[in-house]
């Protein structure tokens, strides 16, 4: 997929960010520090670090500029309102660095902190990649809690093969 016009990935980014809030919206509020290993993500972790990540990594390297990740602690957002604004707060700023940005951009270099030269657009495939991994280890960490997450697409599997017979 080449992305071509700013608006029109941001149309798609939002349907991925969407996606990803209604399965945060199923974590519990008492578990966002909760994580199955000790020295793993917790989910308030994964939230700050994909809040962080889009807006001090990828936005900043969209922009041409370097990165200034600062990590993905509780400093950041402590608790179940705070990481959800920290998120929200992060995200709504990335979106306005990205519609400051001349669709010409696009087919423009940046540099990602590993010192790889690539393409602004296939960089912003990467952002959207990178969510949907996360949003991935949020599914799995809900699932051994035994809490009830909806359907990615609008059907289980179950249903799918139901209808499918």
């Amino acid at each position: 997929m080449e992305i071509s016009s700013v608006e029109s990935f941001l149309a798609y980014y939002n349907r991925i960010r969407g996606r990803t809030l209604r399965v945060v919206s199923c974590i519990p509020p008492d578990k966002f520090e909760w994580t199955y290993q000790e020295g793993k993500f917790t989910f308030g972790d994964l939230l700050r670090h994909l809040a962080a990540l889009e807006r001090f990594m990828f936005a900043e390297n969209f922009a041409g500029r370097a990165s200034v990740y600062p990590g993905h602690g509780r400093e950041l957002a402590d608790g179940h309102d705070a990481v959800l604004a920290y998120l929200d707060e992060m995200h709504q700023e990335t979106i306005a660095i990205l519609r400051s940005l001349p669709d010409d951009r696009l087919q423009e270099k940046c540099m990602t902190p590993g010192g790889v030269s690539i393409t602004v657009w296939k960089w912003m495939r990467a952002m959207v990649e990178h969510e949907i991994h996360h949003r991935a280890q949020i599914y799995t960490y809900l699932a051994m809690l035994g809490v009830t997450t909806p359907p990615l697409y609008g059907l289980t599997s179950e249903e799918v093969l139901d209808r499918s017979r």
